[in-house]
């Protein structure tokens, strides 16, 4: 794992670097979305609220807000809209998140962004979208993603479906396609000169996301309901297994060549047929799962590490910043005391970075007023914890 001061790198790198990306502060999908165009260099203003607080932690523990600088406005003074439409104005990208109707009546929709701006990409962030019977109610990830199918996928059958934090709705479905949205209509903006609205909604997303399932699933390749699959653990050289001290390993053995080095490695003898007859899953599941009960996780995890038998130890949070590949590439780094994933992807000729540490809210004012030429009037007084 890198220190703090290895993967930092002057302001304006990237390959975003220049562009110009204003976020109305939420919390969920909107301020992740906003740090990945951050990581990858673009110059990301966020609006907070006064006194407000994404997430019920620390400001300066908020990892979703590095990269980007920080200024307070309130838009339900009289004088607040017009302070977000001055930095709208000289923005290639607006993120907000609020539910469908609220920007417009605050006076910074859409519309009013476009009289000033034309060539603005307006990226809208929500759960159920901007239309649709549900578009105005209340959810969270874990709602959204019930509805689409992929929520029922994963899980043992006869229990409960396992909730996969908020990373399959939240940021998968719902942050990633609100940046790749944002970023194809910037390049039609920029063609163009023309700017659109982004209608970015989880459901949508994570739906997507489905769309392999959805084809195996017409051509009979796939049974809709849980842990009856090649890819969802109902195969059994495709799944977890606990190992003598209550840990697990992962093994992903699909491929005929890489199932017989696991077996091998297993020190399993007799089984080469199991892997397509589905008739003895079932003998091949407990005849691996006893084996696995045999030895610690570490000791399976060194007797695999160098094969291709496609099989991981499964690690914590804390645990796998430590992984000796994970460590090497610098997949992880203490940037401020935090240990943090490093931006992804990587690139070449413009490098990305953890610039910043994470912004404190209305720190930034004086900064973007002079960076980004906005009047004096927006310079509010920062409200930020510790600042």
């Amino acid at each position: 794992m890198t220190t703090a001061g290895t993967p930092t790198t002057p302001d304006g790198t990237g390959p975003l670097s220049g562009v110009r990306v204003l976020e109305l502060a939420g919390i969920g999908p909107g301020p992740f979305a906003a740090m990945l165009l951050a990581d990858l260099g673009a110059d990301v203003v966020r609006v907070d609220r006064p006194g407000a607080r994404g997430l019920a932690i620390d400001p300066a523990h908020d990892v979703t807000n590095r990269n980007k600088r920080s200024v307070v406005v309130d838009l339900k003074d009289p004088d607040g809209p017009d302070r977000v439409l001055d930095l709208a104005e000289r923005a290639d990208i607006l993120i907000e998140g609020y539910r469908p109707g609220v920007v417009e009546r605050l006076g910074v929709g859409p519309a009013d962004c476009h009289a000033r701006n034309p060539r603005l990409v307006y990226g809208r962030m929500t759960g159920w979208g901007q239309d649709g019977p549900l578009a105005h109610r209340a959810g969270h990830d874990v709602s959204y993603i019930a509805l689409t199918g992929t929520l029922g996928m994963i899980g043992r059958p006869g229990e409960p479906p396992a909730v996969p934090a908020n990373l399959l709705g939240d940021y998968a479905g719902g942050s990633l396609y609100l940046v790749v949205g944002v970023l194809a209509a910037l390049h039609h903006a920029r063609a163009t000169g023309t700017g659109q609205v982004v209608d970015a909604a989880i459901v949508d997303g994570t739906a997507h996301l489905s769309a392999m399932i959805h084809g195996m699933l017409a051509a009979g390749a796939w049974q809709d309901r849980r842990s009856a699959n090649l890819l969802d653990g109902g195969c059994p050289y495709y799944g977890t297994y606990e190992t003598a001290d209550g840990a697990y390993m992962a093994v992903g053995a699909l491929e005929e060549r890489f199932y017989g080095e696991f077996l091998r490695l297993l020190g399993l003898d007799g089984l080469a047929p199991a892997h397509q007859d589905r008739t003895r899953w079932g003998e091949l599941r407990e005849r691996v799962a006893a084996r696995f009960r045999s030895r610690t996780r570490d000791e399976w995890a060194a007797l695999f590490a160098d094969s291709d038998a496609c099989v991981a130890p499964v690690l914590s949070l804390r645990e796998a910043p430590h992984h000796p590949h994970l460590a090497a590439r610098g997949t992880f780094a203490d940037h401020g005391g935090i240990v943090q994933p490093v931006p992804a992807p990587r690139f070449s000729a413009t490098p990305t970075a953890i610039r910043t540490g994470p912004a404190r809210p209305g720190a930034g004012a004086e900064t973007v007023a002079r960076d980004w030429g906005i009047p004096e009037r927006v310079n509010e007084d920062p409200v930020a914890d510790g600042d």
